[in-house]
């Protein structure tokens, strides 16, 4: 039976639903940490099948962690990377692999149930369920694209596609942010009519965001390639701007996406080409007239590049442990996160104090 419709706080507000999905966000956030921890540790590839209901029940004894080891033998990346592994490491890789498809299983429950919830309650605005359901369609694909990604790998090669990898992420990113903007939405309520200052800073916010993203892609081609291992330097390659061998591929355009030292230097490329646009925006934005509270996004988002650079910097000169790999990534997720913040924040006319 429908329940009675809420009706919302003020013009576009609804508090209950922006909570509801910045927690979701918060979900996959962790989600994206937990997949970086995932490629790190070359644990993607330790579970060879794609079951999304049976899935969910690990191995429980130990013939069914025998039958899961042999599984994992039988393909290339047993023989080229763990080799002589023993079934108690397994178990370690096939773990993260295990909470990486398992989070996702939790994260569509998150999202479904409390949207029907909603729903029944008639507290979903018409013109936003198109969108809700939308992003619940397109987890379900990120799902099966995690497995096209998988599947990649077992057999022919001993990792993952570095482009089914970056597509994973980009789609990842996709969900991510539609869902912060969403969940701003609610909480922050419908635009209102703003200056052209306002408007040139919600412009280029878009266009960092955009920059951001681009580099967190560039990256998953890094961590595909396994190019953060090489050039362990900063800010030359060995002694040069530019690494020897950028031009090794022929044709030429697959330097960009299949040569590792390449990869390393367009990811390092557009990472200080971000960072140095990002705080000259934030320069430029301290001289507009602009509400305080876009004051205050555009410096958080200036702070979250340069702890992303500083945590990109560190991770490169250690050859990319697993702890600083993962912080890395979560850097990312934290500069977009705050770009999107900013660009949203400059949709509003707000007051100046």
């Amino acid at each position: 039976m429908t329940g009675t419709p809420r009706t919302p706080d003020r013009a576009g507000v609804n508090r209950p639903l922006g909570i509801w999905l910045a927690a979701w966000a918060a979900m996959l956030f962790v989600l994206i940490l937990i997949g970086g921890g995932t490629r790190l540790t070359e644990s993607g590839l330790s579970i060879t099948e794609w079951k999304p209901i049976a899935g969910v029940i690990p191995p429980l004894n130990h013939a069914q962690w025998v039958d899961a080891f042999n599984r994992y033998k039988a393909i290339p990346q047993y023989l080229a990377i763990h080799a002589g592994m023993t079934l108690e490491q397994f178990k370690g890789i096939f773990l993260w692999e295990y909470m990486h498809r398992l989070w996702a299983r939790l994260a569509g429950v998150a999202f479904l149930v409390p949207l029907l919830w909603f729903l029944a309650r008639g507290m979903v605005p018409r013109a936003m369920r198109g969108r809700l359901w939308l992003l619940l369609v397109l987890l379900g694909l990120q799902g099966a694209l995690g497995w096209f990604m998988v599947a990649s790998g077992l057999s022919g090669r001993i990792e993952v596609s570095q482009y089914r990898l970056a597509a994973h992420l980009a789609a990842a990113l996709l969900i991510y942010g539609a869902t912060v903007w969403t969940a701003a939405d609610f909480l922050a309520g419908a635009p209102r009519p703003a200056g052209a200052d306002l408007a040139r800073v919600r412009r280029w916010a878009w266009i960092l965001t955009g920059a951001a993203v681009t580099t967190a892609i560039a990256g998953a081609f890094v961590a595909g390639l396994r190019a953060g291992k090489m050039f362990n330097t900063f800010p030359l390659m060995a002694g040069r701007f530019a690494p020897p061998g950028y031009w090794s591929l022929s044709p030429w355009p697959r330097n960009f996406f299949d040569n590792p030292a390449a990869a390393q230097f367009d990811h390092r490329i557009l990472a200080e080409s971000t960072a140095v646009a990002i705080l000259a925006f934030w320069w430029w934005t301290r001289r507009r007239d602009v509400p305080i509270r876009v004051h205050r996004a555009v410096t958080l988002l200036a702070l979250a590049v340069v702890v992303q650079v500083t945590l990109g910097v560190l991770t490169l000169l250690n050859a990319v442990p697993v702890p600083l790999g993962v912080a890395h990534q979560a850097g990312a997720v934290v500069l977009i996160t705050t770009g999107l913040l900013a660009a949203h924040t400059a949709r509003q006319k707000a007051d100046h104090g």
